[in-house]
């Protein structure tokens, strides 16, 4: 598993949890990202990687599609672990 090069950010809450999610799903970002594109969202991999790092802030159609991708309700995407 790769492990993240720059600190988290402050620009969401649901960054750090999308990305444990994705990775205990064992999904890479590259196919999720095809996932996320193929349900209607725009979203390039910069864009990805700075909202998984917490760099800047998410949308609500991408939390939408995010959640539904992950099979998970909205909510957990904004639990403290």
């Amino acid at each position: 598993m790769k492990i993240r090069k720059q600190e988290y950010g402050n620009a969401n809450m649901v960054g750090r949890n999308i990305e444990r999610l994705r990775k205990e799903q064992g999904i890479k970002q590259k196919d999720f990202i095809a996932k996320i594109q193929t349900m209607g969202c725009d979203m390039n991999p910069t864009s990805y990687s700075k909202l998984e790092g917490q760099v800047r802030s998410a949308t609500d159609r991408e939390l939408y599609v995010i959640a539904k991708i992950l099979g998970v309700a909205m909510e957990a995407l904004f639990e403290e672990t």
